[in-house]
């Protein structure tokens, strides 16, 4: 951790290679909460590209550098939803197959469940979600990093779980 604070403190100052450093460490992890808003593999590297820009021109901006990774969530977060924001206004001529990254064929029928579950969510509810569960923040840090009351982020996050075991209890009766 100190030594992620002492990068962030060089990156601030304008050494650009400790802010490469810094990024390259969680260019992956912005990548992955891209992709699951945006659900393609080319608007979730523009997601990455702007997030690096972003990040690298405002880094000065960033007050705790211990809470780095999180701010760069919440870039990519925001990024993620003015891309589907201006991509609702698109009409899209033939669905795109989407590809799976990373996943071995084992776990693909795991991955397009979930995958399915999520997309019935808000993008709210998502946000939350995701920032719980995939990147394991308390409720506290999920309300400091979506700009949200803590009870909010409670509200959303139970509706939100409500959702999805519904729709897994729908699917699964399906079967």
């Amino acid at each position: 951790m100190n030594s992620l604070i002492r990068l962030v403190k060089k990156a601030q100052k304008g050494n650009d290679k400790a802010f490469l450093k810094l990024f390259q460490q969680f260019e992956e992890d912005i990548y992955r909460m891209a992709f699951v808003y945006v659900k393609n593999k080319d608007d979730a590297l523009d997601v990455v590209q702007e997030v690096a820009y972003q990040s690298f021109k405002k880094i000065d901006t960033l007050k705790n550098p211990e809470y780095f990774k999180t701010w760069l969530m919440k870039i990519t977060i925001n990024y993620a939803i003015n891309i589907l924001r201006k991509n609702k206004k698109v009409v899209q001529l033939k669905p795109d197959f989407e590809v799976f990254i990373g996943t071995e064929d084992k776990d693909l029928l795991l991955t397009i469940s979930l995958k399915e579950l999520i997309d019935v969510l808000q993008e709210d509810e998502k946000s939350v979600i995701l920032l719980r569960f995939y990147h394991d923040r308390t409720l506290k840090e999920i309300s400091e990093i979506l700009d949200i009351p803590l009870g909010t982020a409670k509200s959303i996050l139970y509706r939100a779980l409500h959702k999805l075991r519904k729709n897994f209890k729908e699917a699964g009766n399906d079967e």
